[in-house]
């Protein structure tokens, strides 16, 4: 082996091994912060309990409203990005043609490297008032306005991942469906859609991933009121927008007040994780194999 090749080699491997430490010590100060946590605050509670108030004189400190805050934006976002996202890929693999999509493709890509904090005050200045003007009574925060932005801003990851998962799918497939009769539409969502749906489901769940970890959005269009509801209309508080709250204030490090931020943070992990090795596990058991 040449010595540019053991070179390149080791470097290859110095740069895993930082990125397995880098998650391992990540892990390890949540856990060990959590633990403090955890000491005062019974677990059953954290999980079920219904109210989120450590900062207030009675307190409360059951996560479900942060979950639901994260998950009610979430949802929102996915159910804006997914159809755009699958009729754009579905647009460039079936009728746009190369020097069209290779144009338009990375200008679409240009949203995901949009800064969040650009999307957050968007959403507060334009969404927010333009639906105010359609739904009368909706709040100047909401999980409406932070969804749709969101929505917009893994658009890209749908669009472009689920693109490429289109383009995976063999030729051979299209043209047999032609010459079975069947016209493009149809060959798009009866043979295309599901031959890549490997692809694109991990598509949609790695936006979703990326979806629940956002901050600036949420902490500026979506409101600090943590509350158990599946209402888009009303302010929520989300995981993340919580532990921003808690770490730009003045909450004394140390305290049990300051220690929930590591309990939400290891919750915000637990689920992030849970969605990566859900598409992991959905990839390999339903990909398909083209000789």
């Amino acid at each position: 082996m040449k010595t540019s090749e053991r070179i390149i080699e080791a470097l290859l491997a110095l740069s895993a091994g930082l990125s397995v430490l880098t998650t391992g010590g990540i892990i390890w100060i949540l856990a060990v912060e959590a633990v403090h946590f955890f000491g005062q605050v019974p677990l059953g509670v954290f999980l079920t309990d219904t109210q989120w108030t450590p900062l207030f004189a009675e307190q409360h400190f059951g996560i479900l409203p942060l979950v639901a805050g994260t998950l009610l934006t979430t949802g929102v976002a996915v159910a804006v990005a997914l159809p755009l996202g699958l009729i754009i890929a579905l647009y460039f693999s079936e009728y746009a043609s190369s020097a069209f999509r290779n144009v338009v493709k990375p200008l679409l890509e240009i949203l995901a490297s949009v800064p969040t904090v650009v999307y957050g005050f968007f959403a507060l200045t334009v969404v927010t008032p333009f639906l105010q003007s359609l739904i009368p009574g909706l709040a100047g925060f909401s999980a409406l306005s932070a969804g749709i932005v969101m929505g917009v801003m893994i658009l890209p990851f749908i669009s472009s991942l689920s693109e490429d998962a289109l383009g995976a799918v063999p030729e051979s497939l299209r043209e047999a469906s032609y010459a079975l009769g069947a016209t493009r539409l149809q060959t798009a969502f009866r043979v295309m859609v599901p031959a890549a749906s490997s692809g694109i489901t991990v598509s949609v769940i790695l936006a979703i991933s990326r979806a629940v970890g956002e901050t600036m959005i949420v902490a500026i269009a979506a409101g600090q009121e943590p509350r158990l509801t599946a209402n888009p209309l009303v302010p929520i508080e989300t995981i993340t927008t919580y532990i921003v709250q808690v770490s730009s204030g003045d909450v004394a490090y140390g305290t049990l007040e300051y220690n929930t931020i590591f309990a939400a943070g290891i919750t915000l992990f637990g689920l992030t994780l849970l969605l990566n090795n859900l598409g992991y596990w959905f990839r390999k058991k339903y990909q398909e194999q083209y000789d």
